[in-house]
C-alpha cells in the first residue's frame, strides 16, 4: 500500500488514465499520481459521480477530486521535471483554477482490501 497526502486514499480508475495517456505520444504510468486504489471497468472518469464506495466489505466515503501539483511533472525514472500532465490536464480537468484528478476518499469502517475485490459504487 502506498500513502496519499491529504487524505487516507486516493481512487483512480484505469479508464481515467487511459483518456489522458490518448493525449500523450509517450504514456504515463499510473504510480505517476500515486494512488493506493486503483480500479478498472466503467467510463472514464466515471470516480467524479462516485458518493459510495464499497471493497471488499469496506465502506467508502467520496470526500472530494483531488488536486493536483507539480510533483505529478516529475518523471519518476529520470527525476526530471516538465510540464506534463498538469498542463494537458488543465485543458479539460481544471475547476476553480485547480487542475483534478482522481478522488479523495475517507473510509467509514475497517477491514482488509485485496487486489481483485468486487467494487460496488453508489
Amino acid at each position: 500500500m502506498s500513502f496519499a497526502d491529504g487524505f487516507p486514499f486516493l481512487i483512480i480508475s484505469e479508464e481515467s488514465l487511459a483518456d489522458l495517456n490518448r493525449r500523450f505520444s509517450d504514456p504515463l504510468l499510473m504510480n505517476r499520481f500515486r494512488p493506493n486504489l486503483v480500479v478498472a471497468g466503467g467510463e472514464p472518469f466515471a470516480e467524479d459521480n462516485w458518493s459510495n464506495i464499497e471493497i471488499g466489505g469496506v465502506r467508502l466515503r467520496v470526500v472530494k477530486p483531488c488536486a493536483r501539483c507539480v510533483v505529478t511533472t516529475t518523471d519518476q525514472a529520470t527525476g526530471e521535471r516538465g510540464k506534463e500532465p498538469l498542463r494537458t490536464l488543465a485543458t479539460y480537468r481544471k475547476v476553480n483554477g485547480e487542475v483534478m484528478f482522481g478522488q479523495n476518499v475517507v473510509h467509514e469502517n475497517t477491514g482488509r482490501l485485496r487486489v481483485g475485490d468486487v467494487v460496488t459504487v453508489g
